[in-house]
């Protein structure tokens, strides 16, 4: 499943690594690295998982109520 990113002609390079990290943050890469950096505990994880659904029906509420 890697990501691919091809350097067009005349491209600088520093500008197709930008676009792979925007690619690899649009994937969730990087959260998935930092979640495996450590050991989480599993009610730990618990918690994140059930924050995480709070903020997103939060979000949810506040763009309805914004249309």
């Amino acid at each position: 499943m890697g990501i691919r990113v091809q350097v067009r002609d005349n491209e600088p390079i520093e500008k197709a690594l930008r676009r792979l990290k925007r690619l690899c943050n649009a994937e969730g890469l990087d959260r998935a690295v930092k979640a495996k950096a450590h050991y989480e505990k599993p009610s730990e994880r618990r918690r994140r998982k059930a924050k995480d659904r709070m903020k997103t029906i939060r979000m949810a509420h506040r763009m309805r109520n914004e249309a």
